[in-house]
């Protein structure tokens, strides 16, 4: 079997024996559902309902707020209760639509879409893109203007991103063994995009159920390849995904449409096929609720709007106060005080750790033993960078490539002073980025 990897990266205990043999399970909300307007990168969707108004399953409530922006849909039926700021998994507040959930379900009529090969390139990405479709693996970038490159004739490759290198995550491994169908309708959909592309499943070696499966379904397939890559974090960032399965390079200044390719997550190419197949828009994601705090880990398919604290209700609830709550994985997710808040369309998981090892550990002076860069898939001295950021020497921090950080936390992990260099120099790309935005 292949080994398909980068240079770099860690191998973190993965945590996934939690939940990857527990199939899907459909969690029916009970509560109210919170709609933030902002969940994708770009312009937040715009409000079309207002208080008081019944909404029904799969009714528009917002629409885009702009070429890249993305609309919002009611996954429940009821009543719009408020339109105002409510809190979200990074601690701030985002203007939502309340709505309170009638626990009816009534849904609308969906429009019957005609068999997609009778659909022009122009029909399929609007239907996509009103299907309110964005990047579900965490990135929140809208689909339907990833699929609209500048030159489509030199897009040669769409990846599948089915790595799932996040530890504990396992939400993309259950929609690979229970919906692979959908997965490679979804891949063919976006392949009917592009006249010149071939379509690349990549898979952590890790998971061999599933590249046994995948490669048995599209055997009979001339444009569709699985690889299996090496299991490692960050496998699925999506600059060492192209470099890993192509042998192409891009960095910050670049898409990975200058390089041919384009990446999707698993959960979004299975959007992409309830959209332009089923005739659906986006009103469900899976997620994970796993770690050693939670009675019963799960993955469940969930309505977006959902609030976090069901979930873990449905999981068991807690057998141990937990230390830690993260939305998403432990290298790159939130860490949260409140589960008070809903779930978006680009949540994947909650983790809860009945210790938050991190915040005990003190950091120490650095020893220059190199293994930041030793560890770093981007290829930068962390130690440097974290140096420059802390003293907020921005000019040099971008001169020495702070910018091609992916911010994968692989060097704080590899550390062994536990030095936050990652935080450190997040927070300063942050900034940089601003400025060069400006």
């Amino acid at each position: 079997m292949a080994r398909l990897t980068f240079v770099g990266g860690v191998h973190p205990h993965d945590g996934k024996e939690l939940s990857k043999a527990k199939r899907i399970k459909d969690y029916v909300p009970t509560g109210d559902m919170v709609y933030p307007l902002s969940q994708h990168i770009g312009a937040p969707a715009e409000s079309i309902v207002s208080k008081g108004d019944r909404v029904l399953v799969g009714q528009l409530i917002a629409k885009a707020g702009g070429f890249v922006s993305a609309p919002v849909y009611s996954a429940v039926s009821g009543t719009v209760k408020a339109i105002e700021p409510r809190r979200v998994v990074t601690g701030e507040e985002k203007m939502s639509i309340v709505i309170e959930n009638d626990g009816l379900f009534e849904e609308i009529e969906y429009p019957q879409i005609p068999d997609y090969d009778s659909l022009s390139r122009e029909d399929k990405i609007k239907i996509i893109a009103d299907a309110g479709i964005i990047g579900m693996g965490g990135a929140g970038f809208p689909t339907a203007v990833k699929l609209q490159p500048k030159e489509p004739d030199k897009i040669d490759y769409i990846i599948i991103n089915c790595a799932e290198c996040e530890p504990y995550l396992t939400s993309d491994y259950r929609k690979m063994l229970e919906e692979p169908e959908k997965l490679i309708g979804g891949l063919k959909v976006s392949l009917s995009l592009f006249d010149n592309a071939r379509g690349i499943l990549a898979v952590e070696d890790n998971k061999p159920d599933c590249i046994e499966l995948l490669k048995k379904l599209t055997k009979d397939e001339d444009k569709i390849t699985v690889k299996a890559l090496k299991t490692k974090y960050p496998q699925g960032s999506e600059r060492h995904l192209i470099y890993a399965t192509t042998g192409r390079a891009i960095n910050s200044k670049m898409l990975p449409a200058d390089a041919g390719c384009i990446v999707n997550n698993v959960d979004t190419v299975i959007a992409i096929y309830n959209a332009v197949i089923e005739g659906r828009p986006l009103l469900y994601r899976i997620v994970t609720v796993t770690g050693d705090a939670i009675s019963d880990p799960c993955n469940f398919r969930v309505r977006i709007g959902t609030n976090y604290a069901e979930l873990v209700d449905a999981a068991g609830g807690f057998k141990k106060t937990p230390e830690k709550i993260i939305s998403g994985g432990p290298m790159m997710g939130f860490a949260m005080f409140d589960l008070n808040v809903p779930i978006t369309k680009a949540s994947s998981a909650l983790l809860c750790l009945t210790k938050d090892e991190v915040s005990k550990n003190e950091p120490t002076p650095c020893i220059n033993c190199g293994r930041c860069v030793e560890a770093c898939p981007g290829r930068v001295v962390p130690k440097l960078l974290a140096e420059l950021a802390d003293r907020h020497d921005e000019e040099n921090f971008v001169k020495l490539n702070g910018l091609e950080c992916c911010e994968c936390g692989c060097c704080s992990y590899a550390c062994p002073a536990k030095r936050p260099l990652t935080q450190s120099i997040k927070s300063m790309r942050k900034v940089a980025l601003s400025h060069k935005k400006k």
